[in-house]
């Protein structure tokens, strides 16, 4: 993303008249949820600065701060458990755009995650999984995205130790078990992931 991101975190990178982490906010808050964590990385002081205690969108705010080095998203998310306490907890990465309403939901003895998927963009035509039932597979005959956006349990890092590592590893073990259920959300995403992505996003927000 850089030159973007030269200067502050992607997701203080405002797209219309918001930041993209203020739509994930505002969507959580009409959700019901009150409590979030939010691990800060790359210029995460900025972030903190910008959101304050969280307040002014009706939710409480904590930081996890993984240091110099980012920690990925599962070392990011381990780092943060201690905040996340025992329950199921969403998942929401910063540098997507996303209208989903974050329904309430629990997740079912045995199961250690449900992830949101969306339709295949341009920049990921193959996919990341597949959707057979209700259950997220590595193979099937559909493949869809992984948006970003999950409910995790916890226990889903109870033999993971502290440090950098990715989340997609732990996914896929516990799709081998069954442990990890889905839906295809319908509604508008976008992977903020390129310069030209943003822009093109920033303009239609903004309405030029």
């Amino acid at each position: 993303m850089r030159p973007l991101t030269d200067e502050r975190p992607k997701p203080l990178l405002k797209v219309g008249q918001k930041t993209l982490i203020e739509y994930h906010l505002q969507s959580l808050s009409r959700a019901g949820v009150d409590c979030v964590v939010i691990n800060l990385s790359w210029k995460g002081d900025q972030i903190r600065d910008f959101l304050g205690d969280g307040s002014k969108y009706g939710l409480s705010i904590t930081y996890s701060d993984e240091g110099l080095e980012a920690l990925e998203t599962g070392g990011g998310i381990h780092r943060a458990l201690p905040k996340l306490g025992t329950e199921p907890f969403w998942l929401v990465n910063g540098d997507v755009y996303c209208e989903f309403d974050y329904p309430r939901r629990e997740l079912v003895a045995g199961i250690l995650g449900h992830l949101i998927l969306v339709a295949n963009p341009v920049h990921n035509p193959r996919g990341d999984f597949c959707l057979v039932g209700n259950q997220v597979r590595t193979e099937g005959d559909e493949r869809s995205t992984y948006s970003g956006i999950a409910l995790l349990h916890p226990r889903l890092f109870v033999d993971s130790t502290p440090g950098k590592f990715p989340l997609a590893p732990l996914l896929v073990d516990a799709m081998e078990s069954g442990s990890i259920t889905g839906e295809v959300f319908s509604g508008r995403w976008v992977d903020v992931g390129t310069p030209e992505r943003f822009q093109a996003l920033d303009r239609e927000m903004s309405g030029r």
